[in-house]
């Protein structure tokens, strides 16, 4: 017996290849969910890690600012010491400068120069006095430039002519001058002392020659 589909076959197949992609449709939509419910999962793993880190770094910098906060504090509080240390040192050194100072004016003064004032002014020493000539006015400021090691940089402020009476009664024509001169610090006064020692040393007091 002879058997004959008289069903519309290809709207059947139609509508089974119209099934197959919806199935296939929901089933990539259903993938695609799933991978984007995983990557969402993962974000929001990655973020509260991320933000757990965060947490530590801010703990980890207010803890390192208290520290820099101490150790600015510890620096100040060291260079105070410092400061009050140098000042202790600085008086210490200086309170035998004025010694110093009265044994190089009466050292570097020549005969014929008699010194009437003596003032400090930090380092600038003022003098002032009364001289025969001025020869013995020039040998002072050459004995304070080459001789001292306490004193540098003379300056001749005012010289003058001026007569005087001696305690003769005696009218004697003398100079009265005034001048400036440094006060080295007791570390370049000591510096230089022992150069001027070392050069001594140096030179050998020459021996009188014999005749071969």
């Amino acid at each position: 017996m002879i058997l004959i589909n008289l069903l519309p076959h290809r709207e059947e197949k139609r509508r089974q290849r119209k099934r197959a992609f919806f199935v296939g449709l929901g089933a990539c939509a259903a993938a695609g969910a799933a991978v984007v419910g995983l990557w969402f999962s993962l974000l929001q793993q990655m973020t509260a890690a991320q933000e757990a880190r965060n947490d530590v770094l801010k703990t980890e910098i207010a803890r390192l600012d208290v520290q820099i906060k101490d150790i600015a504090t510890l620096r100040s509080e060291i260079e105070a010491l410092k400061a009050r240390q140098k000042a202790v040192e600085d008086l210490q050194t200086d309170r035998n400068v004025p010694v110093h100072l009265l044994n190089e004016l009466v050292a570097q003064t020549p005969e014929g120069v008699y010194l009437t004032s003596i003032k400090q002014t930090g380092p600038v020493v003022a003098v002032k006095g009364v001289a025969q000539t001025n020869e013995r006015v020039s040998e002072l400021l050459r004995n304070t430039l080459y001789n001292s090691p306490w004193l540098e940089r003379p300056e001749l402020v005012e010289i003058k002519a001026v007569s005087m009476t001696t305690a003769n009664r005696e009218q004697r024509r003398l100079y009265e001058f005034s001048m400036r001169v440094t006060l080295k610090r007791p570390q370049a006064a000591a510096a230089a002392a022992a150069g001027a020692a070392s050069g001594a040393a140096a030179q050998p007091a020459a021996a009188p020659g014999k005749p071969s």
